[in-house]
Formats: C-alpha cells, sequence, structure tokens
C-alpha cells in the first residue's frame, strides 16, 4: 500500500456526509495525513458554518480540547486539515478540477441511494467522482453499518471482505485495503478472498509469492452474492479491485463495484486497477 498522505472528503453537509468524515478523519489520524474537506456551494442556504466541527469532534474523542486553537491540531495529533468552500457551480465539475490540482492518495465519500433524500452527493455523483481519480475511494453509504464510531471515535474493523477475479487483477486491491486495516486496526482485521464463479483465480501472498491465499468459492449472480457474504459474515468493510466500465451494459447500469455499492451493508473501499 502507498504512504496515504493526503485524503480528499467532498462533503454536501448532509447527514450521510457526517458519517463519511469520521472516517476520513480517522484515517488521517491515523496515517498523520493532509485532510482537504471540499464543498461545492450550492446557494443562499449555505453557511461555513455547516462545515464539520474538526475540534469539537476530536475533544469528543478525548484528544484534544475543544476551546484549543486551530493550530493545535497540528501541533499536537500531527494533522493538517484545510477547509475549503467553492463558489456554487457544478459540484462533480468542481471536484474534479480540486482533483486534477490536488490528486489525493485517499478519497472518502458519503453516497446515497440515488432515490433517496439526498443533496447533490447522490449515488450517481458519488460513482462519477470515483471515476475522476485513480486513488482508492472509501464509500460510507446512507445507513449502512460504520466501522468509526461517530462519538467516540473507535475503530470497528474486524472483519474485511474481498471479492476477487481474474480482471481486475486483485493484487494491487488486496495490499491496498489490507494495508489501510492494518494502519487502522493492526493485526486485529481478519480477510476473507471471496471468488463467485466455479474456478477462484490462484493469489499470490503478498509476502510470499510462491504461496497462494486461501479464496472461498461461492456460485450465483455476483452482486447478490457478495452482499449476501457481507452480511452473513458481517463485514466491517468491502475491498473490491475495479476496472471501470468495461462495455455498454456497465455503462447503463453501473460497473459491478457500483452495484454492490448500491446495496452494501457497510463501507467499500474501490481500488482502480494499476
Amino acid at each position: 500500500m502507498q504512504p496515504i498522505r493526503t485524503i480528499l472528503h467532498p462533503t454536501d453537509f448532509s447527514d450521510a456526509s457526517g458519517d463519511a468524515f469520521v472516517h476520513a478523519l480517522r484515517i488521517a489520524l491515523a496515517a498523520k495525513a493532509r485532510l482537504y474537506i471540499l464543498h461545492v456551494a450550492s446557494g443562499a442556504d449555505d453557511d461555513i458554518m455547516d462545515f464539520p466541527p474538526v475540534r469539537e469532534t476530536l475533544a469528543r474523542w478525548g484528544l484534544m480540547s475543544a476551546n484549543e486553537p486551530p493550530q493545535a491540531v497540528q501541533a499536537k495529533l500531527g494533522v493538517r486539515i484545510a477547509k475549503i468552500d467553492l463558489e456554487p457551480q457544478a459540484p462533480a465539475e468542481a471536484v474534479h478540477r480540486f482533483l486534477t490540482d490536488h490528486p489525493p492518495d485517499l478519497m472518502v465519500l458519503a453516497t446515497e441511494a440515488r432515490h433517496g433524500p439526498a443533496r447533490w452527493l447522490q449515488g450517481s455523483v458519488a460513482e462519477k467522482l470515483a471515476r475522476g481519480t485513480t486513488a482508492p475511494t472509501l464509500f460510507v453509504p446512507a445507513k449502512a453499518r460504520c466501522f468509526v464510531d461517530q462519538m467516540r471515535g473507535e475503530v470497528h474493523l474486524h472483519h474485511i471482505l474481498i471479492p476477487v477475479d481474474r480482471a481486475p487483477a486483485p493484487a494491487v486491491a488486496i495490499a491496498t485495503v489490507l494495508g489501510l486495516a492494518r494502519l487502522l486496526a493492526g493485526m486485529d482485521a481478519e480477510e476473507r478472498l471471496l471468488h463467485v464463479g466455479k474456478v477462484a483465480p490462484q493469489v499470490p501472498r503478498p509476502n510470499a509469492p510462491e504461496r497462494t491465499l486461501p479464496v472461498e468459492r461461492r456460485q450465483g449472480d455476483v452482486v447478490k452474492t457478495i452482499i449476501d457474504a457481507a452480511k452473513d459474515w458481517p463485514a466491517d468493510l468491502i475491498g473490491m479491485a475495479t476496472a471501470g466500465h468495461r462495455n455498454v451494459l456497465d455503462m447503463v447500469r453501473g460497473s459491478t463495484t457500483e452495484r454492490v455499492l448500491r446495496q452494501a451493508p457497510c463501507p467499500v473501499l474501490a481500488v482502480p486497477e494499476a
């Protein structure tokens, strides 16, 4: 896994974004990374005070006092945080421009069901944003089981489900997902590789390529089988290699990762193919 030096968290100030924010903040703390909290104004009802309260959150987690100055966050915790409010414009285009100028090592996005009471950061927009970067993207679906506790900042990352296939190649995704898990949870996290199909791919161990990792096999509809496996275990995180849209049908219905995301019971880490 590449070091996480910069994290981008676009927010629309919705309730769903609150869960994504605490995940971005907890990862930034663990990695000692720079965190950009980016908002694209939508009009007269936007207020800079709606940005997620960083110091108040850290104080609630017992890491500092809410009365300390903003610079204390970096001095005490080694994290640099920038809140950026962009003028009203098309949100996806604005975030893409920011990504071009400030490519992150990780993006953290809230996503709500397309038919739910979302603001601009609906599922379709979140998916479009993720396609515009080569960085891994952590999606935190609305009403999903989160692995960062909003009130205490505790990490509950014990079960990690990683669907694998021959294409896209899973090696980079496995290393990235497990690297994030080790960063946040040490050796407490347990991974399970899953292949939907008759013949599972051979997946070399990262530190011993002459040996292979065990892969559980199931058969059935790919998306439903992955979702069922995540619920049965239950998984705290689903990690997936993604290659974007491969054909016209994918463009209409979404990639496998996007379709899993729309039903996922927990956050999903999408890792672009190298």
